[in-house]
């Protein structure tokens, strides 16, 4: 395939296929459609007689291409006749990462601040230079609100202060060109406004007073399980946000590792609380419940909620399956601890030895994702957003984790009063109600976009999430819980192992024929629902082995 606007194609057999090809009887020029790609078969006989056998369409990529080409793929398949195929969103980072910039960007419309939005300025400039005359001018510098000087780049051209223009009288002064200076081109301060308040869901933040209040004034297990879940769910929204944000002065990759950190930081910081508590049921309930979560709840109601306004949703194969398989190994990883182990100490080796397995598994996914593939998590064309500058994004995101990392103190300390108050057992509680607080406002963004008929970015988000909890969030518990002389391992009660692997292949079905609808939806929701009903008489069994 060549550089150019126009692909070149040369068949086995030598021939030029660049050229048009002079009209012919209307039954050799039919088209072949293909799921996700279009083939042309147009005078093709030779070449297909001689060609090597190809796998199934459905399993191969029409094109693989550098990021070069990609780029110049909307010109180039309408030239060709066939269409480029991603790999779909395996990488929770590049789906998260397409949904907030919609987000952003329609805000900033919405707003009115338009594309010349800055927020590394106090005022926002409308780079385009206005001038009455056809003379070239430029403007060097312009001094902000702050007294902060700012080069300016007009035409591509850098001014710097060697532009000046020398008059008649030997004098010197700055070439200047009037600048269009939008009114309401928006500020940092409004921004971060915007981002607190565009979330319905952050009305929730009233709570956080009463929450570190009811810790402070020591009342009932039952109330501050409560305030204090009700106070980290915004919490876990705006800590997802300002990770985006100081992902969106980063390149991909740096942008790729600060997700992988942070994506789900609430999950990784319940999970240590409850690890240095020695509460090692919560952490593996509230670990689990948490791909239970994405991989069931969050999925089906993609699924449902997009098949009730269309009829049947197409989505990219190769990043679901990819996904699936990377949970099936993880689901290995549970499975042999409880069958092979043969007394405690084997059961600590081994999990270890899975977790630094999975540790590696997943470093080297990222270096998939962000290196030697990234071509194929290329999103659409457009550079990154960012609404507030890079030192307002790491203070928030250092001021949140901390106050995350106190209220979760809080509620797992709480859990146990919570669970005789209520009657609950605490699989329940780690399974099916602490998975809410980090995945709500994720779950409601998937279900979203799916609504909206973007099903890879859906499927970003949930197999994304479950992925990153299950290759990274658990067997890191176990890697910290070593160092600390804490004897977390992978060895889960038998049935939520089995419970996992039917669920890996319910939705391993579900995603084969890459397409969904609401049936599948409701299958999925039901088999959380059955997952929930279960769990929720396994505390007699528990209660009865403790």
């Amino acid at each position: 395939m060549s550089s150019g606007t126009a692909v070149h194609f040369e068949g086995l057999d030598g021939i030029d296929r660049s050229q048009t090809p002079s009209p012919e009887p209307q039954d050799q020029q039919r088209q072949t459609i293909v799921s996700r790609g279009v083939h042309n078969t147009a005078d093709s006989s030779r070449s297909l007689l001689s060609a090597p056998p190809a796998p199934p369409e459905q399993h191969r990529r029409t094109s693989l291409m550098t990021p070069q080409h990609r780029r110049q793929g909307s010109e180039s398949t309408a030239t060709a006749g066939f269409q480029l195929v991603d790999f779909g969103c395996v990488s929770k980072y590049a789906a998260y990462r397409e949904i907030r910039r919609a987000e952003k960007l329609a805000l900033s419309r919405r707003k009115g601040w338009g594309d010349s939005y800055d927020p590394m300025s106090y005022r926002s400039l409308n780079m385009s230079a206005t001038s009455a005359s056809n003379t070239v001018g430029g403007v060097d510098e312009i001094i902000m609100e702050d007294g902060e000087k700012t080069p300016l780049v007009m035409d591509g051209i850098s001014r710097n202060a060697s532009d000046y223009t020398t008059n008649t009288n030997g004098s010197t002064h700055k070439r200047t060109t009037s600048l269009s200076i939008p009114e309401n081109s928006g500020t940092p301060t409004e921004a971060l406004i915007e981002m607190f308040t565009e979330n319905k869901i952050n009305v929730l933040l009233v709570f956080l007073p009463l929450a570190y209040y009811s810790h402070a004034a020591k009342w009932n297990d039952g109330s501050i399980f409560i305030l204090n879940f009700l106070a980290m769910v915004p919490l876990a929204s705006m800590l997802g946000v300002f990770t985006e944000e100081l992902a969106a002065h980063t390149n991909d990759v740096i942008g790729g590792l600060i997700n992988a950190t942070f994506g789900n930081a609430v999950e990784l910081v319940v999970a240590i609380q409850a690890l240095l508590a020695e509460d090692y049921r919560v952490v593996q309930a509230s670990l689990i419940g948490s791909v239970f979560s994405n991989l069931l709840l969050v999925l089906g109601m993609c699924f449902f909620v997009g098949g009730i306004k269309h009829s049947e949703q197409e989505f990219i194969a190769a990043g679901a399956v990819a996904s699936i398989a990377l949970l099936g190994f993880n689901g290995l990883t549970l499975f042999i601890p409880e069958q092979f182990a043969n007394n405690e100490e084997d059961v600590v080796t081994i999990s270890r030895i899975g977790a630094l397995l999975l540790v590696v598994m997943y470093a080297q996914l990222l270096f998939f994702q962000l290196k030697t593939h990234a071509y194929l998590f290329e999103g659409d064309e457009g550079g990154e957003v960012a609404l507030i500058p890079f030192s307002w994004a790491l203070i928030g995101l250092v001021v949140i984790t901390a106050i995350v990392t106190v209220l979760s103190e809080f509620l797992v300390g709480s859990i146990d009063g919570f669970c005789e108050e209520f009657q609950l057992g605490r699989s329940f509680v780690g399974v099916i109600i602490l998975p809410v607080v980090g995945n709500a406002v994720e779950h409601i963004s998937a279900v979203s976009v799916a609504y909206k008929n973007k099903m890879d970015l859906a499927l970003g988000v949930a197999l994304g999430s479950s992925v990153q909890i299950a290759l990274f969030v658990l067997p890191l518990v176990v890697v910290i819980g070593w160092f600390t002389g804490k004897e977390m391992t992978l060895k889960f009660p038998s049935f939520e192992v089995y419970l996992y692997l039917i669920s890996v292949v319910i939705v391993s079905l579900c995603l084969g024929n890459q397409r969904s609808n609401w049936l599948e939806g409701s299958l999925l929701v039901s088999t959380y629902i059955i997952i929930a009903v279960g769990i929720y008489y396994e505390k007699d069994i528990v209660d009865g082995l403790n």
